[in-house]
């Protein structure tokens, strides 16, 4: 039985899952929009919504954690000073989800997450 078990497997292991997660997660901070699958795009919202709240915190605890996660300098840094900074008086849903089309290969329906424009 499944109870209580949140989150989506996407035919992966658990590890190919967290690397994919952290690969688009970078992305995200990186380039604020990128293209992926809907069901990529709802778990990675929960991610990044828990990330950014993270960042809100703003204390060296909580950038140890997210780099931890990040796993990259840079995109911690901008996570921190620019992002965090731009959703301080706001408490939750920072990222929108728009569906976008279908892919041409296998019909997956894609869609756009972004963060939200304050």
């Amino acid at each position: 039985m499944r109870h209580r078990k949140s989150g989506r497997k996407l035919n992966r292991t658990s590890s190919h899952r967290k690397a994919l997660f952290r690969n688009q997660l970078h992305q995200l901070i990186e380039h604020e929009r990128i293209c992926t699958t809907e069901a990529k795009a709802k778990e990675l919202k929960r991610l990044a919504d828990k990330l950014i709240t993270l960042a809100k915190k703003n204390d060296l605890h909580a950038r140890r954690q997210a780099f931890s996660f990040l796993r990259n300098k840079k995109a911690t840094q901008k996570l921190f000073q620019d992002i965090a900074q731009r959703f301080s008086n706001r408490n939750s849903g920072y990222t929108h989800i728009y569906k976008y089309k279908r892919r041409l290969g296998d019909g997956a329906p894609l869609a756009l997450i972004e963060f939200i424009k304050d």
